[in-house]
């Protein structure tokens, strides 16, 4: 049996699926993918400022797509789970599906 979607559930489920729908925060998720990094390696690796790259892992973490962990002046995050991959690789295979001809 399916759990009752209510308005306020339907409407968090949206909020997360925004969150991961920013292009930099795509290109974030995907370096993680490899294992956790430094802010300043997600700012080498992507190309995108400090400032931008901390923003944007400030609302991945809200929404729980990336733990976080102090090491001294540095700080070093990685995915949260591994439903983050599950997504991408969903999304990846539907965008390779509508590439090929019907």
């Amino acid at each position: 049996m399916k759990p009752t979607l209510t308005a306020e559930l339907v409407a968090a489920v949206a909020e997360r699926f925004r969150a991961l729908g920013e292009p930099a925060r795509l290109r974030i998720v995907r370096e993680l993918m490899g294992g956790e990094l430094s802010v300043g390696a997600l700012v080498d690796r992507t190309g995108l400022g400090q400032a931008n790259v901390s923003k944007h892992l400030q609302v991945l973490h809200r929404f729980r797509f990336v733990t976080r962990r102090k090491d001294g002046p540095y700080v070093h995050y990685r995915l949260a789970g591994d439903d983050v991959f599950k997504l991408c690789d969903i999304m990846c295979g539907r965008l390779d599906d509508s590439a090929s001809p019907s």
